[in-house]
């Protein structure tokens, strides 16, 4: 029996003055300047403490599998750190997976940010942990990489709290929205990056899609392998408990060339379906809060919350 089952784990708290962000990278490495990112979180009135992964290489993983463990177990452990925001995606989260403390993450609850790869990180921490985790902006690929507004704004609104129940999630009006299926449903927010939801099926981090809204987005696949990735979850069984879709960015595939495939896939299942929601390998990069429960109206283009997202 997961931490979910027995309720163990409650909600994070939102950040406090001057909170601490643990950076960390958990898949890939990528060359840091300490000094830049140091000043964008001073700059904003928060500290950061930079772990030893994150300056360590081997070959496409950030230091070993043991240190990237570490890195997170601590991370999560230490009463000092707030937030945990993971530098890059890359690959490297799913070999940590049968190794994770769920039960210590589950009694040090503090937000996880990260997309890509950290699909597996999210997935694992939401089911096992009962956590709340938040597919938003990394520190190398968006933060100090200045992506368009509202990309950090998203993230920090929600990571301090200024969301509560009811609110929706802001979505800029200069990135149109489509309703490929009609309609309105509520649902826990699951999902992540496409191809790791295929990857961790049959792992301890296959995706628990029961009554979920269902968000997916991938970088660098053509519009055969993304059809082939959303039949992999057909046929395990994975989309009867979706209640809808939320379809994040596809960098390369466009939302009329995705459209008739999506219509193939979800119209059987009667859930509404949103497309192009800027989450993802795009610039902006909308922050979601994973695990929260949600409702999404595809007709109102609009997501919104049903839940807090804090304890108070």
């Amino acid at each position: 029996m997961n931490c979910v089952e027995r309720g163990v784990a409650p909600l994070p708290q939102a950040l406090p003055t001057n909170a601490c962000f643990a950076i960390i990278a958990p898949a890939g490495p990528a060359r840091l300047d300490q000094a830049k990112a140091g000043q964008w979180f001073t700059d904003r009135g928060y500290q950061c403490r930079i772990y030893p992964g994150v300056s360590q290489a081997q070959g496409y993983l950030a230091g070993s599998d043991q240190q990237r463990l570490q890195d997170l177990h601590d991370a999560f452990s230490d009463p000092q750190i707030d937030a945990i925001l993971c530098m890059r995606g890359g690959y490297g989260s799913m070999r940590l997976l049968d190794q994770i403390d769920f039960e210590l993450i589950a009694r040090h609850p503090k937000p996880l940010i990260g997309y890509s790869d950290i699909t597996a990180l999210h997935t694992a921490i939401n089911q096992r942990a009962g956590l709340l985790t938040f597919h938003g902006g990394m520190l190398n690929a968006d933060l100090l990489g200045e992506k368009l507004e509202p990309t950090v704004s998203s993230l920090l609104e929600q990571l301090r709290g200024r969301l509560g129940q009811g609110a929706a999630i802001a979505h800029p009006h200069n990135y149109p929205l489509t309703s490929v299926l009609p309609g309105a449903a509520s649902g826990r927010l699951v999902g992540g990056n496409l191809s790791l939801l295929g990857a961790t099926l049959g792992t301890l981090a296959e995706i628990d899609t029961r009554d979920s809204i269902l968000f997916i987005e991938d970088v660098n696949e053509p519009l055969y392998r993304v059809d082939r990735l959303l039949t992999q979850l057909r046929l395990a069984g994975k989309l009867e408990g979706v209640r809808g879709v939320l379809v994040g960015d596809f960098a390369g595939v466009t939302v009329s060339a995705m459209t008739p495939l999506l219509e193939d896939i979800f119209a059987p299942l009667a859930v509404p379906v949103l497309a192009g929601w800027r989450s993802g390998h795009c610039d902006p990069n909308i922050c979601l809060p994973l695990g929260a429960r949600v409702r999404l109206d595809s007709e109102k283009h609009s997501l919104s919350l049903e839940q807090t997202l804090f304890r108070s």
